[in-house]
C-alpha cells in the first residue's frame, strides 16, 4: 500500500497521528481476533454437539419406524421461530428463544393412542434441528468476523504501520538534508562575505 505524503512538517505530523492510531488499535484488534478464534471453536463444538444429539435422538426412535406410516405429518407444524440477539466477543449472534407450533385438531377416540407421544417426539426432533441450524449460523457469523479482524490485523501490522514508519523516515531524512544544505549554504555565504571583506581591507 502506497502511503501518500509530502515532504513537509504538516505531512509529518499527520502521518505520526495516523501511525499512533494504528499502533494503539493493534493490541485491541489482536485480543479481539484471539477471542473470536476461541468463540468460533466453541460455536463449532456447539453446532456439532446439536447435530450429534439430533442423530442420536433419531436413532433412539428407530423402533417406531413402522408406526410413522400411520402418523399424519400435517398434525403439527412450525408457524414461527423467535430468535434473540446475544453478543459474543462484541459480535451480535442469534440464539433460539422460542418455537411456535400449530397443532391440528385430533380425534382422540379415532386416532392411535401414541399420537400424543408422536407429536412430542416431532417437537423434540424439530427443536434439535433448529438449534443446530442456529448454532451453525452463529459459527458462520463469528468465523466471518474473525476473518475480517485477522485481515485488519495483517493490514495494520504488515502493511500500514511499516508504510507509515517508512514515510516518516523519508520525510525526516529529507528535512535533515534540507537543513544541512541550508547550513552549508549559509556557511559558504558567510565565508565568501568574510573573504570579500578581507579583500576590501587589503585594498585599502
Amino acid at each position: 500500500m502506497a502511503i501518500k505524503f509530502q515532504y513537509n512538517k504538516t505531512s509529518l505530523t499527520n502521518l505520526g497521528k495516523q501511525l499512533k492510531v494504528r499502533q494503539n488499535a493493534l493490541p485491541t484488534l489482536k485480543n479481539k481476533e484471539s477471542a473470536l478464534r476461541l468463540s468460533v471453536l466453541a460455536a463449532k463444538k456447539e453446532s456439532e454437539s446439536k447435530i450429534a444429539e439430533l442423530e442420536e435422538t433419531m436413532r433412539a426412535y428407530d423402533y417406531l419406524a413402522a408406526l410413522w406410516n400411520e402418523f399424519k405429518p400435517s398434525l403439527i407444524k412450525v408457524t414461527d421461530v423467535d430468535l434473540e440477539t446475544v453478543k459474543v466477543a462484541g459480535i451480535k449472534t442469534p440464539r433460539l428463544k422460542e418455537i411456535h407450533w400449530e397443532l391440528a385438531p385430533v380425534n382422540v377416540f379415532a386416532s392411535p393412542a401414541w399420537y400424543a407421544d408422536g407429536v412430542q417426539i416431532l417437537k423434540d426432533l424439530t427443536r434439535l434441528g433448529i438449534e443446530s441450524e442456529v448454532a451453525d449460523c452463529k459459527r458462520r457469523i463469528l468465523d466471518y468476523q474473525r476473518k475480517k479482524t485477522t485481515q485488519k490485523v495483517n493490514l495494520y501490522e504488515k502493511v500500514q504501520i511499516p508504510g507509515y514508519q517508512e514515510a516518516i523516515r523519508k520525510i525526516k531524512r529529507y528535512m535533515e538534508d534540507e537543513e544541512n544544505l541550508s547550513k552549508a549554504a549559509s556557511k559558504i555565504v558567510k565565508s565568501r562575505h568574510a573573504a570579500q571583506e578581507e579583500e576590501e581591507e587589503a585594498a585599502v
